[in-house]
């Protein structure tokens, strides 16, 4: 499976002015190869490139490395671009949205990131530092810093592109690593994982991670962004674009946190994990005005895949289930009625009285709906007469 390691580069002043001036050159030629690609309806990297190739190390002065990497940028741009289309997650076609999208090149902002190969890039591990090609030259001895299980994943499993990123006036690189599978173990049964906004998951179990500490911290952000707002000085939209980078590095932080328990627990007692399917949550709930802030930031499909890859990194089964009626439906008797969950914290079932926490009786239905999933998912198909 692919992982990527993201390390903070630890540049000088005049190597961070070159890694700058590197990305400024690569992302005005890729808007010049991209509006080629577009004028003359080119998709193939290998026509794309003859065309574009000369032309791009000469104007923009890349080298041949360098500007083979700016086609495959684009080209790549441009099979996300066929991809959204199709899927409809640009609106549907003739809309408006659609034909903006569709009607005009693919346009690179100056400080994109740029993806980098072997040639281009080379890692020095045991001394914490890499040497990168700009078009100033090449820097030697630029140092990164990491975790130390970052770096033992970059030793062990780092392979092909790394990409150069600028944020927050800060330099990374980010490296892709080809991390092998564990084999699936049998499952001696499930744990239900229950996501909701209070609750932020609750299992089968009865593990509660509440998500109240998060919703202070988000309220608390969304106050310090009203003021900053109101104020509408550049200062202040420096400060909110800052601000908003910390929330979202805090809500990924708890949600890795959050998976990182349930699979160690799963991995520890050998069982599978089993979670609600929610894609298209959003388009199906109707909510009202003052929850719509609320629901539209809850990271509920992160903590999904946060779970979901490291399960499968550990080995262990993950499956999604039909999230309809989970939190109705009694599992005792099998009742399923709105009454039954009269308050949002409180189960208790009209037709044989079994109660109890709302969170905990969804995450045991899912629970239940894994086991019967599982038994089809691994049941053979019959041989055809």
């Amino acid at each position: 499976m692919k992982l990527v390691v993201r390390v903070k580069l630890l540049p000088t002043p005049e190597q961070a002015s070159a890694l700058g001036a590197t990305l400024l050159a690569c992302n005005r030629a890729a808007i010049h190869v991209s509006r080629v690609a577009f004028e003359q309806g080119v998709t193939s990297r290998n026509e794309l490139q003859t065309l574009v190739y000369a032309e791009v190390k000469a104007a923009f002065g890349l080298s041949a490395q360098p500007a083979v990497r700016v086609v495959k940028k684009v080209v790549d741009a441009y099979a996300t671009l066929r991809a959204n289309l199709a899927a409809g997650n640009l609106g549907k076609s003739g809309s408006k949205r659609y034909r903006k999208a569709a009607g005009q090149a693919v346009v690179f902002r100056p400080e994109a990131a740029q993806p980098f190969d072997d040639r281009c890039l080379s890692w020095q591990l045991d001394a914490g530092t890499v040497s990168i090609w700009t078009i100033g030259g090449r820097l030697k001895g630029l140092g990164f810093t990491c975790s130390p299980d970052q770096l033992k994943t970059l030793v062990q499993y780092r392979k092909g592109e790394s990409d150069l990123v600028q944020a927050g006036g800060k330099w990374f690189l980010v490296a892709t690593c080809e991390v092998p599978e564990q084999p699936v173990y049998e499952p001696v049964d499930w744990i239900g994982v229950d996501r909701g906004i209070v609750n932020l998951a609750t299992t089968s179990e009865g593990a509660n991670y509440q998500g109240r500490r998060l919703g202070r911290y988000r309220r608390w952000q969304a106050r310090k962004r009203t003021e900053l707002q109101a104020k509408g000085t550049r200062s202040a939209k420096r400060r909110l674009a800052q601000r908003a980078c910390r929330e979202q590095r805090h809500a990924t932080h708890v949600n890795h946190r959050i998976s990182k328990e349930i699979v160690a627990v799963a991995q520890r007692t050998g069982r599978g994990i089993a979670v609600e399917q929610l894609d298209g949550i959003r388009e199906r709930v109707r909510l009202r005005r003052d929850q719509r802030t609320t629901f539209s930031r809850w990271p509920f499909r992160q903590l999904g895949q946060h779970l979901a890859y490291k399960a499968k990194r550990a080995g262990v089964p993950f499956l999604e289930v039909d999230a309809a009626y989970t939190s109705q439906r009694c599992p005792r008797c099998g009742h399923t009625e709105r009454a039954n969950r009269s308050t949002r914290d409180r189960f208790c079932c009209r037709r044989c009285g079994l109660a109890g926490p709302a969170d905990v009786v969804a995450g045991v239905n899912v629970r239940d709906r894994a086991r019967s999933a599982w038994v089809f998912v691994t049941t053979p198909a019959p041989a055809p007469s």
